[in-house]
């Protein structure tokens, strides 16, 4: 991205190296991040779209989709590993190769909706992954959980008419992207909180909104947008979380999915900004996951 883009390289550098020196690497099978095939893709996103992703890729230099979010020559390369990681990560967790991934990636995924691309989004990762498990690999149903900062409003748009899929979205309101925060749909909890909220409502507004539909639910795999911009020191937030927070809610999510049966747990990363405090809000969530 230009110098000074928020969603940068350093982001994954700064969680590598947190794992790397922490330990966690050696605890985890690490693995290279696939390419997703377009067919995967285009059951998430329109046809017309991704040509238009494709037409608009430069070969130098960047090009800009809306005031956040632009194109390098490698950006849909990037993209297309980012979901292929949370697809080969969902494959091997319901074929039982591991019980629980957590996806490194970037660009984040979460605010790409059917036919657009913003909030640094470009590809749906999480529902690409969730109709690759509904569709090929045996699943009934699938939650998916979103603890950003800011609302996934591209996975509510995409999973809107699908029962088989609950979505339970936390996020600060009012607050960007402004889409699809409001609303009633039957497989969509939507969980906003004002701006300083800390740790004792998050949990409580968690506790109330997800875990009576995550249990009548029993979903086979549970996927988790896990951004962690809900972080007090994230500069693009106005939550006043830590650490201990998503040790917590990814606690309770693993407990969760073991009361449904399966235990089968993907998180993708989502966002986060101070790299300080990604990387250790991060190793706390995936420490939580093991």
């Amino acid at each position: 991205m230009q110098p000074g883009h928020m969603e940068r390289p350093d982001r994954l550098r700064a969680v590598l190296d947190f794992f790397g020196s922490s330990g966690l690497l050696n605890a985890c099978t690490v693995q290279e991040a696939p390419h997703v095939s377009a067919e995967l893709i285009q059951r998430v996103h329109h046809f017309v779209y991704c040509q238009q992703l494709k037409a608009l890729s430069p070969h130098a230099g960047l090009t800009p989709l809306d005031p956040d979010t632009a194109m390098g020559p490698r950006t849909l390369d990037a993209a297309s590993r980012a979901a292929g990681a949370v697809v080969e990560a969902t494959r091997q967790v319901i074929e039982g190769t591991h019980l629980r991934a957590f996806c490194a990636i970037r660009p984040p995924g979460h605010h790409a909706e059917s036919g657009a691309a913003m909030g640094f989004c470009f590809y749906n990762s999480v529902c690409i992954a969730a109709r690759y498990a509904l569709d090929e690999l045996g699943a009934a149903k699938v939650a998916i959980l979103d603890f950003d900062v800011h609302h996934g409003n591209g996975t509510v748009e995409i999973m809107q008419h699908d029962p088989r899929v609950l979505v339970c979205s936390s996020y600060q309101w009012p607050f960007y992207p402004g889409r699809y925060d409001r609303g009633n749909w039957s497989n969509v909890v939507l969980t906003p909180l004002e701006a300083g909220t800390g740790s004792r409502s998050f949990r409580q507004h968690i506790e109330a909104d997800w875990i009576k539909p995550l249990r009548d639910h029993k979903p086979d795999l549970i996927l988790v947008s896990a951004g962690f911009d809900a972080h007090h020191a994230d500069p693009l937030g106005g939550l006043n979380l830590d650490e201990d927070d998503f040790r917590w809610i990814t606690q309770l999510i693993v407990e969760l999915a073991d009361e449904a049966g399966h235990g089968r747990v993907v998180s993708a990363l989502e966002g986060g900004y101070d790299l300080k405090a990604l990387a250790a809000s991060a190793a706390a969530h995936v420490e939580a996951l093991r």
